[in-house]
C-alpha cells in the first residue's frame, strides 16, 4: 500500500507515523507513507494556496489549482482520494477495514475554511471526519486515519489476532476491561474468573463486561 498525504504541514502528518508500530510497518515495506507540501504545486512568486471566499464570509479557502495539480500528478488507476473535513462521514472501524485493502490512497488535508468545493465534486471519493469538532488543520486527522488503516494491514501488528478482539471489531460493542500482573495491586485484585483457566467462563465474563461498558460509555451503539 502507498499513502500520499497532501498538506500545508507535512511534518505534523508524519510525526506520529514515524514511531512504534507505524515506523516498523514502513520499515518492513508493508506501507509507503509520504507527506507532500501543497505549496510545491502552487504557482506564482509567493506560491499562494488560499484565497478569500466568493460571496463573502470569514476566513480563507484552499484554492483548487494546487490541489488539482497535486492529485493529477500522484493519482493512478487504483487510487482513492480522501478529504479530511468536519463535513465528512464519521470515520469508523469498518471504514478503516475497507481502506486497508486499498493499493493507493491520497489524503487531502483541509485547512482554514476547507477546500474549494470543485475539489470535492471532481476529485474526492470520500469525505471523512474523525469527530464532531474542528481542528486547526487536517494533517492531524490524516495521521489518525492513516494509523487506523495501517495497523490493519497483515503483518503490521505483532499478533495477527489483535484486530479481531478489540473495540469496534463488533461495531455495536466496546472491548471488555483488561488486566495484567500483579494480580493484587494496592488491594485492587484481578477478577478471579480471569485467573481460573476456564475459557468458557472467561468468555462469558468478557461478553457481560463489554456490554456493561458499552451501556455506560456508548449507549448510542446499542440503540
Amino acid at each position: 500500500m502507498r499513502i500520499d498525504i497532501i498538506t500545508l504541514f507535512p511534518e505534523i502528518a508524519l510525526a506520529p507515523l514515524s514511531e512504534s508500530i507505524m515506523r516498523r510497518a514502513r520499515e518492513a515495506g508493508l506501507v509507503e507513507v509520504h507527506a507532500h507540501q501543497l505549496r510545491d504545486w502552487a504557482t506564482g512568486k509567493h506560491r499562494k494556496t488560499d484565497e478569500y471566499l466568493c460571496g463573502g464570509g470569514q476566513g480563507m479557502l484552499l484554492k483548487p489549482e494546487p490541489i488539482f495539480a497535486a492529485v493529477e500528478e500522484l493519482r493512478g488507476d487504483d487510487t482513492q482520494v480522501l478529504l479530511m473535513t468536519p463535513q465528512g462521514i464519521p470515520f469508523k472501524q469498518q471504514h478503516a477495514q475497507e481502506l486497508a485493502d486499498s493499493a493507493h490512497l491520497i489524503i487531502l488535508c483541509g485547512h482554514y475554511e476547507g477546500v474549494d468545493h470543485r475539489v470535492i465534486e471532481e476529485l474526492v471519493d470520500r469525505e471523512i471526519s474523525i469527530g464532531d469538532y474542528v481542528l486547526t488543520n487536517g494533517a492531524i486527522a490524516a495521521a489518525v486515519v492513516t494509523d487506523a488503516i495501517v495497523r490493519l494491514i497483515p503483518g503490521a501488528l505483532g499478533d495477527a489476532r489483535s484486530p479481531e478482539d478489540e473495540s469496534f471489531t463488533d461495531p455495536n460493542m466496546l472491548e471488555a476491561p483488561a488486566y495484567t500482573k500483579p494480580n493484587d495491586f494496592r488491594g485492587m485484585k484481578v477478577p478471579d474468573v480471569l485467573l481460573s483457566g476456564d475459557h468458557g467462563k472467561i468468555a462469558a465474563w468478557k461478553k457481560n463486561k463489554a456490554l456493561q461498558r458499552t451501556r455506560k460509555n456508548r449507549p448510542d451503539l446499542l440503540d
